[in-house]
């Protein structure tokens, strides 16, 4: 079915809309061809194969709804053409412009008049409604046309003027239908479970598997009406969380509403409930549309006010009397300063210590990210990323981290005094980028870390997910097999590219706040404690080399579920620059953090946050509360738009191809063995995500520019910035990074092809009439961007001076960052050295030590860290990248490194003046024997290890 003119489509969305504008073209041909005598057959095959697969689905919306789409097909089927392409041309004129939203009702009486009267609807004689927003109530039960018919009357005949929002029905018959329509349709905001509703479709599903796998009849087969209802509810959640669901039964209510009431927002009695459930419906939806604090400031800002307080700005005093500044007004309006206050009192709340509005649109925040506690952050990720590390790490704990995390990540650790071991995450050297850190990786250091006797110290993995490059990892994998080893451990992910994710149903499950509520359920569930008690007696007796290569599962009666991410709403979501959220899933939060939590939370953010940002994250928060599951699925199909314009254009594809899910994650990582999921359909890709330790985000596109000749960088800045106003924010020597988001149109997709196809051309020109030594100069180019750069650089090591001072002789990597961060405060303690002059430093076999960080753009992660040690590694690959800008390196200067004499100072184990001999020291801790251990006991210390 999605095969039309042989495009490939990844949403039924975009296939639907392009099907209908299809269809209007065709039959406005054959209405003209049939009035001039023309043949028509080849065109009423072409209407009727579109009438075709439009009908496999039609019924999941309701409009132009089943009524309204048979009788065009009627008209086509009686030859009557003319009337036929006009109704067609209003529905699908209605469709483009969203006008059938705007509060009229659908016309569905036979026989009686053409498909509406304009734009495919008919006018209900009620007030105008086009401002008040518009949703779609699914209501599941087998009923007749006629009864179908009634429940539509009598659920308009509730209508009122001064209604909040408009909704119209749409209903399937079957728990099928129902799994299907809300994936199918994102109008539907609630869902009416009735008594009576068959297990399986009496229709033919089949043309509707390329795009979605939603089949819960088997489930729901040889089930009582309620044990169905619970099935299809728990299912339709899964989906879409968002959903209000609400039961309708007229058998033993009160039983129902005790046994299924925590699965639905209201139990009604079927003969009783039809007013109530109106009102209920309007009251769900206006749930989630609440802004409390957006609605507190708005209204505070229509207020007289007298100031006699800070902020001179304040409702626009200090403007709108100026003689110079009046050109503010102009440009940002009004309402903008006139919502500007200091004050936290009218209604208003504050930030540190909120407890009205603010607080309010912080737990709506948390229902709506699916957390147990939600907190707005106005000065962006960089600073969310700070607040957790500070209140979950203490001097001298343990941190694993990405190496090529977020600079916050780094700078929060040093000012947290954490003693830091870095991850490596596979490189990608032909591209100058890494992926993401591997579990075995992971597993590697704590295992290590846990013979040393050291696990009881280990308090945090962070991790970048998805990473900018679109690597997304299988996060409640990672977590379990993880709190095999450490049950207590701390999870920080850093999704600050990845807000988005929560509200589609195949990003979801790898999201923190998606994992996190998922494996605490497979924590709780009888069936897993057997499980784990058999896999258990299976490990016991292994190493920690073949535990490797075992996936464990964690101990129930000890693991607890500790995640936390970090999210930049303004990066993906809606919101002002700098708004971001905390959200928080931590069984020991309220016991071990909520203290430290509200200390660094107090520490961090500014005692005059920007109002206008929280309202901004309330804001956002409630579009992605209505709309996000359709803007996301919209911001993907876009990027496979995209992808396809670009690979399948003969001219593009000579000088630039989108790097594909086998280029940038290795066959290893990749069990399901489909190179390229995103090119397959959403179900395809569905079945990549649940198998594959990492996957792509398919609203990344990295664009591989090799063959062009020119580099990343110059890329960004001279062609697609400077010349054309196209913004993309990350490069490597030889690719670009484009990012669909849920404000990308096709229209932006399509102007991006038309520019990339410009520079082809001019490309293809200067090739064609380059002189022999340019053409070998440009051939050189083109060499140098597509064949192998020097290997990228694993981390190199921190200085035996910056090493745990606890134990330096048990092999563990962690360093202090912190200690060799302000060693560098004194000057005295620090030169500078050119590349050349560390390189023959190296040679000679001394230690050169970095004072600072050191990270090149691109690729923009730090190769040197304070206290780390220069390699050759790292100098040959500076030195390979050509990049423009590296932070840290001086060009006239050099790297700024420690002397000799600083690093006796910083090493614990020698005395200023000496010679650098280390000094014996006892250890302080040591692992436990594991030799005299029973096998249950050995279970625990392998697979469990000790909880902090």
């Amino acid at each position: 079915m999605a095969d039309v003119n042989s495009h490939a489509y990844n949403s039924l969305w975009q296939f639907r809309g392009d099907a209908w504008s299809r269809l209007e073209e065709a039959s406005e041909r054959l209405s003209r061809s049939a009035n001039a005598g023309k043949p028509v057959d080849k065109l009423t095959e072409t209407v009727e194969g579109l009438l075709g697969q439009l009908g496999a689905f039609e019924r999941f919306w309701a409009f132009p709804g089943v009524s309204v789409f048979q009788q065009a097909q009627r008209l086509f089927a009686a030859a009557d053409y003319d009337r036929f392409a006009r109704s067609v041309a209003r529905i699908n004129r209605a469709l483009i412009t969203e006008s059938y939203r705007g509060g009229s009702t659908i016309a569905t009486v036979e026989g009686q008049h053409e498909i509406g009267t304009d734009h495919g609807v008919i006018d209900d004689g009620r007030s105008n409604h086009n401002d008040r927003p518009y949703f779609e109530v699914l209501v599941v039960e087998t009923m007749t046309e006629a009864q179908e018919r009634a429940m539509r009357a009598e659920v308009r005949s509730w209508r009122r003027p001064d209604d909040a929002f408009i909704y119209e029905l749409v209903v399937v018959g079957s728990g099928d239908e129902a799994a299907i329509a809300v994936r199918l349709n994102p109008n539907l905001q609630a869902c009416v479970i009735r008594r009576r509703f068959a297990h399986k479709s009496a229709h033919d599903l089949s043309g509707l598997t390329e795009f979605l796998d939603a089949n819960v009849s088997d489930d729901l087969a040889d089930h009582s009406p309620e044990e169905r209802a619970q099935i299809l509810a728990t299912n339709i959640v899964g989906t879409r969380p968002e959903m209000d669901l609400y039961l309708m039964t007229e058998i033993e209510v009160e039983d129902a509403a005790g046994k299924l009431g925590h699965h639905f927002r209201r139990v009604f009695h079927s003969r009783e409930g039809s007013l109530e459930l109106h009102l209920s419906l309007l009251e769900g939806v206006a749930a989630r549309y609440r802004t409390p604090f957006f609605s507190a400031l708005k209204e505070y800002s229509h207020r007289p006010t007298g100031v006699f307080h800070a902020l001179p700005v304040s409702q626009g005093k200090s403007i709108v009397n100026s003689h110079w500044i009046k050109d503010m007004v102009g440009f940002y309006g009004l309402e903008v300063f006139l919502a500007e206050t200091s004050a936290t009192c009218g209604g208003l709340d504050s930030l540190l210590e909120p407890t009205g509005p603010l607080r309010d649109s912080q737990k709506l925040a948390s229902e709506a990210f699916g957390s147990r506690h939600t907190y707005f952050v106005t000065n962006g990720t960089s600073t969310a990323n700070k607040i957790v590390v500070q209140a979950v790490v203490a001097p001298d704990d343990i941190v694993l981290v990405d190496r090529n995390c977020h600079q916050s990540h780094h700078y929060g650790l040093m000012l947290a005094g954490a003693q830091v071991t870095y991850l490596e995450a596979y490189p990608m050297s032909q591209y100058s980028m890494y992926g993401a850190v591997s579990l075995r990786e992971i597993k590697s250091k704590l295992l290590a870390l846990r013979s040393a006797g050291k696990l009881d110290r280990v308090k945090i993995i962070m991790l970048t997910n998805c990473t900018f490059d679109g690597v997304v990892y299988d996060v409640q994998r990672v977590m379990e097999e993880c709190l095999a080893i450490k049950p207590d451990l701390v999870f920080l992910w850093d999704e600050a590219w990845f807000a988005f994710a929560r509200f589609h149903p195949v990003y979801r499950p790898r999201t923190a706040m998606g994992a996190s509520p998922n494996l605490l359920k497979k924590l709780r569930d009888p069936d897993y404690k057997a499980e784990y008690a058999k896999h258990a007696e299976e490990i016991a007796n292994l190493d920690d080399a073949a535990l490797l290569d075992r996936r464990l599962l964690p101990d129930p009666a000890r693991t607890r579920v500790r995640a936390y991410a970090t999210q930049s709403t303004h990066k993906t979501l809606t919101s002002l620059r700098q708004g971001s959220m905390i959200h928080v899933f931590d069984q020991d939060f309220d016991q071990k953090v909520q203290e430290t939590f509200h200390e660094a939370y107090m520490a961090h953010n500014s005692t005059s946050p920007n109002y206008q940002i929280l309202a901004s994250l309330d804001l956002g928060r409630r579009q992605v509360a209505l709309e996000g599951f359709e803007l996301v699925q919209k911001q993907v199909e876009n990027a496979m738009q995209l992808r396809d314009a670009i690979d399948k254009h003969p001219l593009l594809s000579k000088y630039m191809h989108c790097l594909s899910t086998a280029e940038l994650i290795p066959g290893d990582y990749r069990a399901s063995g489909i190179d390229q999921p995103l090119r397959s359909g959403l179900r395809t890709m569905s079945q990549a995500w649940e198998k594959d330790e990492f996957v792509l985000d398919p609203s990344r596109v990295t664009l591989y520019i090799g063959a062009t000749g020119i580099d990343g960088d110059t890329f960004k800045r001279a062609e697609l910035m400077d010349r054309y106003g196209v913004q993309i924010n990350k490069t490597s020597r030889n690719t670009v990074l484009f990012m669909t988001n849920i404000g990308t149109t096709r229209s932006s997709v399509a102007y991006l092809v038309e520019v990339l196809v410009k520079i082809a051309r001019e490309i293809d020109d200067k090739l064609a009439d380059m002189s022999p030594t340019d053409k070998g100069a440009h051939e050189a180019d083109v060499a140098r961007l597509t064949s192998a750069s020097a290997p990228l650089p694993n981390f190199s090591g921190f200085h035996s001076s910056f090493l745990d001072h606890v134990d330096t002789e048990d092999g563990t990597p962690e360093g202090d960052v912190r200690k060799a961060f302000f060693l560098a405060y004194d000057d005295s303690l620090c030169e500078y050295l050119s590349p050349d002059e560390v390189e023959e430093k190296i040679e000679s076999g001394q230690d050169v030590v970095s004072a600072t960080f050191v990270t090149p753009y691109p690729p923009g992660f730090p190769i040197l860290v304070p206290g780390q040690k220069f390699s050759r590694q790292i100098l040959s690959f500076v030195r390979s990248l050509d990049t423009p800008e590296i932070h840290g390196y001086r060009p006239k200067l050099g790297y700024r490194v420690y002397t000799d004499k600083a690093l006796e100072i910083a090493n614990p184990r020698t005395t200023v003046g000496a010679t650098a001999e280390p000094v014996a020291k006892p250890k302080t801790r040591v692992a436990a024997p594991k030799a005299v251990v029973t096998k249950a006991e050995t279970a625990k210390v392998k697979v469990a290890g000790e909880p902090a």
